[in-house]
């Protein structure tokens, strides 16, 4: 099943230690691009973490995101940077002593300053990695689920254009035939009236040369059996799921190069119409291909 590069998934998890909140978005990208708001103690884990995340998905601009919270202090890594709060109450005692001032110190306007607290970066304790390893893989399962219903309704709308295209491709084969023929005789209409003013003789050889040579020019029966071949590859892309979106973006590419050659070769009103309408289509189909992983 094709999976949408765009997707959300979240994840929650409590027990008498700590809270963990995961939060996973995702948009599309060429490649895999991860963006971590983690607290401190974790950013060392980010490689192990890493690897989670890449059983889950290979391509995508993907933000994730831990709210983590612990009523127990050592499990918070937080500590107080001591010497320099006993720095600060040092200048501030020896600032009170030179005007004569008494000094007592409150403590408590410790807990006001943000600058005295800082976490630790001391390796996290790896049944604690292990728990938030396991709140990670609920937030991507759920995310990797919102991709997946995104994905299969992406596919489902380029399916449906490929039907219109396979319409427009019929008559492109129906209508080729007759075009060229046309042309053809109309060159050689034109040929032989030129020649008849002229009072020259026509040569039949010449006059055969000539519309073979234009016929080969008109002719995209070539074209078209690559490009029946391209919407039945799309199909079948479609249809295996897996990783597929570069894959697309490349057979859509080449659709393009057909059809286009389609048009600048079969010089019709009617052809050119059905071209740019098929155009239209896969240019909508490579749009949503853009957002499949």
């Amino acid at each position: 099943m094709p999976k949408s590069m765009t997707g959300f998934g979240r994840s929650r998890l409590e027990n008498d230690a700590f809270i963990q909140t995961w939060e996973v978005r995702g948009i599309n990208s060429r490649f895999l691009d991860l963006k971590w708001r983690l607290p401190l103690f974790l950013r060392c884990r980010e490689t192990q973490l890493e690897k989670v995340v890449r059983e889950y998905a290979t391509r995508g601009r993907i933000e994730i995101h831990l709210h983590f919270q612990s009523p127990r202090p050592e499990i918070q890594h937080i500590s107080l940077n001591r010497p320099v709060a006993l720095a600060m109450f040092d200048q501030l005692a020896a600032l009170a002593a030179e005007r004569g001032a008494s000094f007592s110190p409150d403590v408590n306007r410790l807990l006001s300053v943000s600058a005295l607290w800082q976490e630790d970066l001391d390796e996290p304790d790896p049944t604690l990695v292990a728990a938030l390893s396991e709140g990670l893989r609920a937030a991507l399962a759920d995310f990797s689920e919102s991709r997946a219903k995104e994905g299969q309704c992406l596919a489902k709308d380029i399916v449906a254009r490929l039907c219109s295209m396979d319409a427009w491709c019929a008559d492109l084969a129906r209508l080729a035939p007759g075009v060229k023929q046309e042309r053809t005789d109309a060159l050689l209409a034109r040929i032989r009236a030129a020649m008849d003013k002229a009072g020259a003789d026509v040569s039949e050889d010449r006059l055969l040369q000539e519309t073979a040579i234009l016929a080969d020019r008109l002719d995209v029966s070539e074209e078209l059996t690559r490009l029946a071949e391209h919407l039945k590859r799309l199909r079948r892309l479609l249809a295996d799921g897996g990783e597929m979106g570069k894959k697309l973006d490349f057979l859509i590419q080449e659709t393009f190069r057909e059809i286009n050659t389609c048009g600048n070769k079969a010089q019709s009103m009617d052809i050119s119409r059905l071209v740019v309408d098929f155009k239209a289509e896969l240019e909508k189909c490579r749009e949503q291909a853009q957002n499949i992983e």
